[in-house]
């Protein structure tokens, strides 16, 4: 898997996954988030390269383009959040915040990138949506608003930018993650929410990873527009 790759959220759980499933099969990882000590940190690891900076700030997506290099092979947009609010507590800021960081920011480091990606012989991008984008949940009103449009998204960019860019994106339910460790802290929530799975457990930020570094590869070569589910069967087996 040669090429040059940057993974926006590669000090999070799935995103540094991502980010050593590439560097294992052989590309250059360039890594971009918010905590300079654990991308350092990876960074040392694989060799890498990474800028600091909060997605929140349009000017990250041109800086990080700008020092990952001229031609991108692979684009991955592993940042989200969760917000789970009931609907009366959810404030136009929980609304804009969501959208930005999980929606806005997933265009805008495409759109930065585009020059690069252009110069790749078979460039791919990765998004994250999620299992709320595809089932209504209770409390996931700004959250499954935000990550549909992440779906919508992919499947706008895969038309207009074929046959030249690949676009696909991923639909998680939940999966352990730093992100998702306050959710988990209580070992009977997490039974629960394993119990609502077909599979009865959460997902591996390694086994996002694996669909990641396929859905870059030239394995999936024929695959564009896609929004695939990973998530124990949760969004579509009756019962969960």
């Amino acid at each position: 898997m040669k090429g040059t790759y940057i993974i926006y959220g590669g000090s999070g759980g799935m995103g540094s996954a991502i980010a050593r499933r590439i560097a294992s099969s052989g590309g250059q990882v360039h890594l971009v988030g918010r905590n300079r000590e654990r991308l350092a940190s990876l960074a040392d690891e694989l060799h890498a390269t990474y800028t600091v900076g909060n997605v929140t700030d349009p000017e990250l997506f041109i800086q990080a383009t700008e020092e990952v290099g001229d031609c991108i092979d692979g684009l991955v947009y592993a940042v989200g959040t969760i917000n789970l609010r009931g609907f009366q507590r959810l404030e136009l800021p929980d609304y804009i915040h969501d959208f930005q960081i999980n929606a806005v920011g997933a265009a805008l480091s495409v759109r930065a990138a585009l020059k690069g990606l252009k110069k790749s012989q078979a460039a791919s991008v990765v998004l994250f949506s999620s299992v709320a984008a595809e089932r209504g949940f209770s409390f996931h009103a700004s959250m499954g608003m935000a990550k549909a449009a992440v779906s919508g998204l992919t499947r706008s960019l895969a038309a207009e930018l074929a046959p030249a860019i690949r676009v696909n994106a991923i639909a998680p339910s939940l999966v352990k993650t730093p992100l998702t460790e306050k959710m988990l802290a209580v070992e009977k929530t997490v039974q629960t929410i394993e119990a609502m799975h077909p599979l009865k457990r959460l997902g591996e930020p390694d086994e996002m990873a694996s669909l990641a570094a396929y859905l870059l590869s030239a394995d999936s070569g024929w695959m564009t527009g896609q929004v695939i589910s990973s998530d124990g069967g949760r969004s579509t087996l009756a019962g969960s």
